[in-house]
């Protein structure tokens, strides 16, 4: 039987990934969004997410959506309880961030409290206590760079960044363990179908900094890398999380989704 599956910021990178491969986990897939898709949905709205997962009826819900800017809390943190609330007995998929932590730890695993030290990283850690609060048998996935068909805010930014459509510079010494948005989407979908309650940490298998990602991207798309402008947040006493590894072992045994790393997914052609 074909299931239900509301997807939340369906236009987004992710969420267009989320839809574009729903048919095959066995979802019939509504996309929502601010702008409509074809549904529009404006999670900073409860009334008006209890409408649309009314109008919907899904089986469950892949939540997706956050705000446009990085320090939007209404969107970002209310909205991700304005979709629980709405919820109410749905499965409900939470999309959730490494951003949460400090990154003085090093290593995360399911276990670990947040320590966020900027705004988006708070935003998304109470968006997570939200939506645990509310429905302790939702699945909330911590993930950490989403990249991998060229959409991916990182893969953009370097683009800018080498043709000098932006000021800044990648950091060498900030690191993560980003992930491929199919992969991602492909566990999402496996979780929208399964019963996994609480925290799972779903990233790329491979360590990398931002500046060693961007030489990445550089090469595959025939971009000179030694344009990439370099810099380190220790040196320019930015406030940012530095090193954010997050701990997979558990997705790993848990799903069927390969969780492939950087060094494999941005050279290898589209799936």
């Amino acid at each position: 039987m074909t299931r239900r599956l509301l997807v939340t910021g369906a236009t987004g990178s992710l969420g267009r990934r989320v839809m574009a491969r729903a048919a095959a986990a066995g979802f019939d897939a509504v996309g929502a969004s601010l702008t409509a898709s074809p549904v529009r949905l404006d999670i900073r709205d409860l009334a008006g997410v209890r409408r649309v997962v009314a109008q919907v009826r899904p089986d469950a819900i892949v939540h997706t959506a956050a705000g446009r800017d990085r320090d939007d809390w209404p969107a970002t943190a209310d909205g991700a309880a304005h979709v629980a609330l709405a919820a109410a007995g749905i499965r409900l998929v939470h999309v959730s961030s490494d951003a949460i932590f400090s990154g003085r730890q090093g290593e995360y695993d399911e276990d670990a409290l947040p320590d966020p030290v900027y705004a988006y990283g708070a935003a998304k850690a109470a968006a997570e206590t939200a939506v645990r609060a509310i429905d302790p048998r939702a699945a909330i996935v911590r993930t950490s760079i989403i990249m991998g068909d060229g959409r991916g805010a990182h893969e953009i930014l370097t683009h800018d960044l080498i043709a000098g459509r932006v000021a800044g510079a990648l950091f060498t010494d900030e690191i993560r363990k980003p992930v491929h948005v199919d992969d991602l989407a492909d566990a999402l979908l496996e979780l929208a179908a399964g019963d996994y309650a609480g925290v799972l940490n779903v990233a790329g298998a491979d360590v990398i900094s931002r500046y060693d990602l961007g030489v990445l991207v550089a090469r595959r798309d025939g971009l000179d890398p030694a344009a990439i402008p370099a810099a380190r947040i220790a040196d320019l006493g930015l406030q940012r999380p530095t090193d954010l590894r997050l701990v997979t072992d558990r997705a790993e045994k848990l799903l069927s989704v390969r969780l492939r790393g950087a060094r494999e997914f941005v050279r290898a052609a589209p799936r």
